[in-house]
């Protein structure tokens, strides 16, 4: 399927640079993380990490990468456009169907800023797929105040870590790991709902899976690989900034 998606792209747009390719849902999210493509094609079932929860990481990011979704499931497309979508295109992809997807998303690099789906073009799209669309969401509710504490298991125990403790939250598998000066601990909440709880003034995300107190980075660096570091004030570990996120620290 991805040759013949390849073949499609080649006629519908030729000047298409292909960046990278991935057999499972784990490699594009790390192809993703170090080339920054700015259109991703994803298909919805892939070993790992299938296409719906990848959008959703991919989500996350301020300068994410339009998705498309190419997939011979129907029943995929809400969720599909609940994960910000930009397309969704239905195996076999006709010729014809794929330019008008490639205009579209030509239209959309060539503007300022990046344009989600209109509420028009998604209900054209979901009818034309047969799937009902949803009612119009409420208001979202107003901010809460950003997080103060945080619940860590510690063996038997629980532990209550002051805000003003954390040096960095690391992702790591199932957990999220949030570093002290005494140490490291385990957490459920994962970096999404983490990030909307802290307050943005004082956690700088620099990569998908990290979120730095600001208040403890001592500088940048660059390693022997063009990778950007950020150094710790006291600490000798150094934590990658994705390319998406390097722009925090263009003035240091």
């Amino acid at each position: 399927m991805l040759a013949y998606l390849e073949e499609q792209l080649a006629l519908a747009w030729p000047d298409l640079h292909i960046v990278g390719r991935a057999g499972n849902g784990i490699e594009a999210l790390r192809l993703v993380d170090e080339l920054a493509p700015d259109v991703v094609f994803l298909d919805i079932q892939m070993p790992g990490l299938n296409g719906l929860d990848l959008a959703a990481r991919l989500a996350d990011d301020a300068r994410a990468p339009r998705v498309v979704f190419t997939t011979a499931h129907e029943a995929y497309a809400l969720q599909a456009f609940e994960h910000a979508a930009f397309d969704y295109l239905l195996k076999p992809i006709r010729l014809e169907r794929l330019q008008r997807t490639v205009e579209r998303l030509k239209e959309t690099l060539a503007a300022p800023a990046p344009a989600a789906p209109s509420a028009d073009l998604l209900a054209g799209l979901l009818r034309q797929l047969g799937v009902a669309s949803a009612p119009p969401a409420a208001p979202a509710p107003a901010a809460a105040a950003p997080l103060q504490w945080i619940r860590a298991a510690q063996g038997q125990e629980t532990r209550l870590i002051a805000i003003d403790e954390v040096i960095y939250f690391q992702s790591n598998d199932k957990y999220t790991s949030v570093f002290v000066a005494d140490g490291e601990h385990l957490i459920r909440t994962p970096m999404r709902q983490l990030r909307e709880q802290l307050d943005a003034q004082q956690f700088w995300q620099i990569h998908r899976s990290v979120i730095v107190a600001a208040r403890h980075v001592a500088g940048t660096r660059t390693d022997f690989r063009g990778r950007l570091l950020v150094t710790l004030k006291g600490r000798a570990e150094q934590l990658v900034v994705s390319r998406n996120y390097a722009d925090l620290f263009r003035q240091m």
